[in-house]
């Protein structure tokens, strides 16, 4: 009798830390907040931007909430492998390179990449234009991959930075030529700042597949209920509406792309 006193004891006091934990439960989203529009920091330490907006929307889809962990952008994989948190949400796309070490969600939006330089300066994103130039990548991009395979053998310095935003003060203070990044970031995150006045987006995107397509959740290889349960909500909030009402707040138009 004693035994069984203590089990069903035991039993009663695991309930409600059941219920407990799973009122607590979270999505912990790896995340660089230096891409402003996309994710960035407020002056109070939080974390704002279109990626956190669609995270916390996909988080309350779940009736889960959201924990923000801060990542530098180049050591965010092996960070998720590592089980840092559970999932990448920072605008990375999910190019083929990246799907052989980690899975990903169905597309959140479609993303190019752009050039930015001073305004007048006659650059393109080109190896001949940029020839005895300077660009600034973040380390760890697909514009770091593309500017190191395409334009570094050129006489091209590609240089690589742990944050945009260190990108940006370096253009500014004429240590880089130019900076190459996902076009709508380099819009609304530099050149409609302050910072950005004098500077302007240079010749055409690249839609080279390799720094343009789908940007996407990145998840832990063999993680398939968490990638079930994301792209669900994914689905959810694209179907109701607050897909939509999310990006008005961002963009005058479609992000999500056809």
């Amino acid at each position: 009798m004693k035994h069984v006193t203590l089990a069903a004891f035991c039993a009663l006091v695991m309930l409600p830390l059941a219920a407990f934990a799973q009122d607590k439960q979270v999505i912990r989203f790896g995340v660089d907040p230096s891409y402003p529009p996309f994710e960035s920091k407020a002056p109070d330490g939080s974390f704002t931007g279109f990626d956190i907006d669609l995270g916390n929307a996909i988080c309350a889809q779940l009736h889960q909430k959201c924990v923000w962990v801060e990542q530098n952008f180049d050591g965010m994989i092996p960070a998720l492998k590592a089980r840092k948190f559970d999932a990448i949400l920072s605008a990375m796309s999910a190019t083929p390179a990246r799907r052989e070490q980690i899975d990903f969600s169905h597309r959140l939006y479609n993303s190019s990449s752009a050039l930015i330089a001073r305004s007048g300066s006659n650059l393109q994103p080109t190896a001949q234009a940029l020839q005895g130039k300077s660009v600034g990548v973040v380390q760890g991009s697909t514009q770091e991959s593309y500017a190191k395979a395409e334009w570094a053998p050129k006489n091209v310095t590609v240089v690589s930075y742990q944050t945009q935003d260190q990108i940006y003060q370096d253009l500014v203070t004429n240590r880089l030529d130019a900076a190459f990044q996902a076009a709508v970031q380099a819009d609304f995150g530099f050149l409609k700042t302050p910072q950005g006045k004098g500077f302007a987006l240079v010749g055409k995107p690249v839609g080279d597949s390799r720094v343009a397509g789908d940007v996407a959740i990145g998840i832990r290889k063999g993680d398939t209920p968490m990638e079930t349960q994301i792209n669900q909500a994914i689905a959810a909030i694209r179907q109701d509406g607050v897909y939509q009402q999310v990006a008005a707040k961002y963009f005058n138009f479609d992000i999500y792309g056809d």
